[in-house]
Parts: C-alpha cells; structure tokens; sequence
C-alpha cells in the first residue's frame, strides 16, 4: 500500500518530533551483508524470527537478523553470532533516525501489531520493505490504533504485505482500509526452534559414558530454585538406581556458586567446565558452560524447564526440549512463553509441576521410558506444526531480497 499521510499521524509526527529521545545503547556495529530487521511484540515472536532466520541461512548463510522489542521484553534466549537484539524506548522521531542509521535493515518483519507510528513512518520515508505478519486482533486494535482509526490506517499504509493469524484479524485490517487481495490468513506463527547443534563426538562419547543409566536434565535453572530441585533429585534417587541428574544453570557465570551449593549439600558433582566427566558414583553433573545446551537435551529423556518454579523469571522456550526429543517438565511462572506450554501440555507432552513434591511425582512417573517416548512424541507433532506459516514468510524474504539484489 501507497504511504499514506492523515491529519492523526501528522499530529502525531509533531509530537513525536518534540519528544525527549532516550538515548540507543547499540549492541554491536552493523555487519556487512543483508541484514534482516525483526520487530517481536512477545517473546514468542521473538523466537519465531530467530527460527525464520535460521531457515533463510540455509540459502543464505551470510544473513544477519536485528531484533527489536519494547524494553519490557527482555533479551532472548541463545542468540547467535548472526543475530542481535536492540530494546527499543519511545517512539520519537529522533530515536527512530538513530536507530534506522545505525542498521540500516534491507527488509523488515513486523510481527503482531502494536505499531510504532513515528517509526513506521520514517522507515517508509526510507522505501524500506516492510511486511506485516501474524497480525493479531489484539495487536490491531491496541492502545491509540483503535480510538484513532485514522492513525491505524495511517500505519497500515506503511506496509507492501500482509499475512493475518485469522479471519478477525483481516476484518480489522479489511474495515481500516487494506484490500482483500492484499491480506493473507496463514494461521498463527508458530514460534517453533530449530534443534540447537552439539559437538557430536561429545554426545557419542556421554551416551557411552551414560549408557544405561536413567537420566533428566534441570535447564535453566536459577539459584532460588535450587532448593525444590534438589529435594526432588534426592527423593527420586532413593527410588531409582543410579539416577544422574545434569543441571545447567540460568547464567553460566553462576556455575562456582552452583558447584559450592552441591558440595555443600553433599552430592557427587562432576563440574563440566573443569573438565570432569561423570562416573558411576556421580549424582549430578553441573554442566556449567555457554552454548552446549543442545548436547544436554540429546542426552536427556526428561527434561525440567527451569526459571519457572518461582516468579520473575518467565520460563523458558519448550520448544527447545521438544525439537530434541526430551519429554518437558515445566513450572507455573512461564508467562513469557505460555501459549506455548499451552499447546504442549494440550498435547499430553509436557506436565506442570508446583514444587518439590509434585516434581518428584511427575519424574517418577516420566522417567519410566515409556512414558517419556510418549511424551517426546507428542512434543516432536507440537514442534512441527506451523511449518507452513514459515514456509510462506521465508519464501516472501527470499523473494523480497532478490528483487532487491541482496546476497
């Protein structure tokens, strides 16, 4: 749609023009190369533009992704040397210049809604492709989008494609102006993950140091939760023989106070980043070190996602334990990613825990192998489902990108 100019968003220009700019802190310099703009407007976007990336390196390896979410978001999980993540304050004009200056993105995704006009507005001026996805009723009618609908329309020009997450979400846009034909329902996007890599001799050399012994993975896990995840490895070691427990904490910085917490409660703790392996008097193995996640998942039937049991910390992705075949645990403050526990516990792959009495019920019953294979199967349906909505944005990127020129 042609960049349209209405008397709310020149009014809203005005004041954005006078308003206080935060400063951007920028995380890194722009990388050479195509460099492909994300906005997230929840985590589980955010995950899902990491995967989109992740699928458009298969053509393009040399492809960067900038991230950008409202400061309330949070940093990601695991980025990636090729991906960066920049909180975005106000929405000035001064602050949208700065930002588009710094990057200066060959395309962007804008997921959900939730518009930044100033923004929007300036990255048009620039003719930057802008595609809208997984637009949301929501996200169309927030804040002054829905008791201004001229400003809606306003933002809604700025964008060359549409893809809706259903019927209601294309009545929104269809009443603000947008013609039919130009809008897509695609369904939800699915954040999904792609399955994080490992040193294959190191998995090949743990599954023979593990071979036969019953195994589950604590990830994620933050000092205030220690306490029930222990209690609940004890309890559930006096009941199955040589149960090994790999536990990775939250921040890998944590890893010598974790170590001194074992000790000191008195397990056997082989420490990964000393460079100890586990033998058959180990209890637990403190995998302490960045980036070697997707080697723990491999080699766990079971997994508990951590940062979950206690508030403030929001949970984890699932669909990282899901896409690697480990059956999930997971805690009841995982707001960050709760549509997405949602549908793996619909599907009977993964369970709720509370504390430490009903985490040593539910591993009880999901380390009997059975029922973890039940579990990993039904979270491998949940991980694949929504491959098309990907499909379909990662062939408009491509597309977008060669008229372009871009490597």
């Amino acid at each position: 749609m042609a960049l349209g100019r209405s008397i709310s968003l020149a009014a809203y220009l005005t004041l954005a023009r006078r308003g206080t700019r935060e400063p951007l802190s920028f995380p890194a310099k722009r990388p050479s190369g195509t460099l492909l703009w994300g906005h997230a407007t929840s985590p589980a976007r955010a995950t899902a533009l990491f995967q989109i990336a992740a699928r458009l390196r298969i053509q393009r390896p040399d492809l960067n992704l900038i991230v950008t979410a409202p400061p309330e978001l949070g940093v990601p999980d695991h980025l990636g040397d090729q991906d960066f993540f920049q909180p975005l304050p106000g929405d000035t004009i001064g602050g949208a210049d700065a930002f588009l200056d710094h990057w200066r993105p060959d395309l962007c995704l804008w997921t959900g809604g939730y518009f930044m006009p100033a923004l929007l507005h300036q990255a048009g001026k620039r003719e930057l492709p802008l595609f809208l996805i997984d637009a949301s009723e929501d996200g169309l009618n927030a804040s002054h989008q829905r008791w201004l609908p001229e400003l809606a329309r306003a933002n809604l020009n700025a964008f060359s494609g549409f893809f809706a997450r259903g019927q209601a979400a294309m009545n929104v846009m269809r009443r603000l102006g947008v013609p039919a034909e130009e809008i897509e329902v695609t369904g939800p996007l699915q954040e999904g993950s792609a399955a994080l890599p490992c040193n294959e001799s190191d998995r090949e050399e743990m599954a023979q140091v593990l071979a036969g012994r019953p195994v589950w993975l604590a990830a994620m896990a933050q000092r205030d939760e220690m306490f029930q995840v222990l209690a609940a490895h004890r309890e559930v070691s006096r009941m199955v023989v040589r149960l090994l427990l790999i536990l990775v904490p939250d921040d890998e910085t944590d890893g010598p106070e974790f170590r001194d917490m074992l000790r000191d409660t008195g397990f056997r703790t082989a420490v990964w980043s000393e460079g100890e392996m586990p033998d058959e008097t180990t209890q637990i193995l403190l995998a302490d070190t960045w980036g070697e996640i997707g080697l723990w998942y491999r080699l766990a039937p079971v997994t508990f996602m951590a940062s979950s049991l206690v508030p403030g910390h929001g949970g984890r992705d699932p669909y990282e334990p899901a896409a690697l075949g480990s059956a999930i645990l997971y805690g009841p403050n995982v707001g960050n990613y709760l549509a997405a526990y949602s549908r793996f516990a619909a599907a009977g792959a993964a369970r709720i825990v509370k504390d430490s009495k009903s985490l040593t019920a539910a591993l009880q019953q999901c380390l009997a192998p059975d029922q973890a294979a039940l579990m990993a199967s039904a979270g491998w349906e949940v991980a694949s489902q929504g491959a098309e909505v990907t499909d379909r944005v990662v062939d408009l990127v491509h597309d977008t990108l060669d008229a372009l020129g871009a490597d």
